[in-house]
């Protein structure tokens, strides 16, 4: 698996900093509204139902209020951070990658883990499953649906798997579909508007497909894999980088007890399907920086 873990502990010798009540309630005056924002990996319905809970937990931790955003696409949320608008995210490793490579101030402090414990998933191929394919190289000419730009698992793996396999995806297939969420790359295989679509699977268990078959969306069995990557690091929750650090603490407090603090508020989001939020590190994604620019690398050499 793509990740590093490191931790880095600070230790004062002879005395300890004790805030007081004022210098506590300081930052509360500079924000007095908090914004949580989510990539859009699924229909805005579904994302508020999931993180509504989680919000108002967060909001009655911290003592103030926190608002929920839906970016319209990936780049939304690095751009809300950017601009400082954008407080608290919920990322995709290759979304967070790119914040940070285009001047982003933000870190990652938040990891989701698996039931077993890893900090992995993967980008899979999905075909319907009465479809006569059973490797990419049999979809020559036919129709290829990505997620977004800065999806992992639902762009930048896929490119990557497509040029080990010495594949231009926009000349050896018919037409390549950006479907916006992850959702609507398996909507866009289910209606035929594509023929192979990428998605982020965990296990048989746990995977975008899953989720949607919970909600009656789609039928797990109407589909299969042709092709899974290696285990890619896990996805962050990152905070902007020049909050106040006791702000900073706070929300990390809260963020990694979750699991504790308001099992149906975690459950909420997973479903029961992931362990709890555990502490990182902007190293861990370092490799998907590398990933990210040999995408971009890619992307030159067709252009040129």
């Amino acid at each position: 698996m793509l990740t590093r873990r490191h931790a880095l502990k600070l230790t004062a010798a002879g005395f300890a900093l004790i805030a007081t009540p004022a210098f506590a309630q300081d930052w509360k005056a500079k924000y007095p509204e908090l914004v949580f924002a989510i990539i859009p990996s699924e229909n805005a319905s579904g994302v508020v139902e999931r993180y509504t809970p989680f919000v108002n937990y967060l909001a009655k931790e911290l003592g103030t209020k926190v608002t929920l955003r839906i970016a319209n696409d990936y780049a939304a949320i690095i751009e809300g951070q950017r601009a400082g608008n954008i407080h608290i995210a919920s990322y995709g490793p290759a979304s967070f990658a790119r914040a940070r490579m285009t001047g982003a101030r933000t870190d990652a402090f938040a990891i989701e883990t698996n039931l077993d414990g890893t900090k992995g998933y993967y980008s899979v191929f999905y075909v319907k499953k009465d479809s006569p394919y059973r490797t990419i190289e049999d979809l020559k000419g036919r129709n290829l649906g990505l997620v977004d730009p800065n999806s992992t698992s639902g762009n930048n793996v896929p490119r990557f798997a497509l040029n080990g396999m010495k594949i231009e995806p926009e000349t050896f297939f018919g037409k390549v579909v950006y479907t916006g969420s992850h959702e609507n790359a398996i909507i866009a295989l289910q209606q035929g508007t594509v023929d192979v679509a990428a998605n982020w699977w965990n296990d048989e268990q746990e995977s975008n497909l899953q989720r949607m078959a919970r909600k009656s969306m789609a039928k797990a069995e109407d589909f299969r894999i042709i092709y899974k990557s290696e285990q890619i690091v896990n996805s962050p929750i990152a905070y902007l980088t020049d909050l106040p650090d006791d702000l900073k603490a706070s929300i990390r407090d809260a963020v990694l007890n979750l699991a504790s603090k308001d099992k149906a508020a975690f459950d909420k989001i997973y479903e029961g399907k992931a362990g709890p939020l555990v502490a990182v590190d902007n190293k861990a994604y370092d490799p998907i920086i590398e990933l990210n620019r040999f995408v971009d690398d890619l992307r030159k050499k067709k252009s040129s």
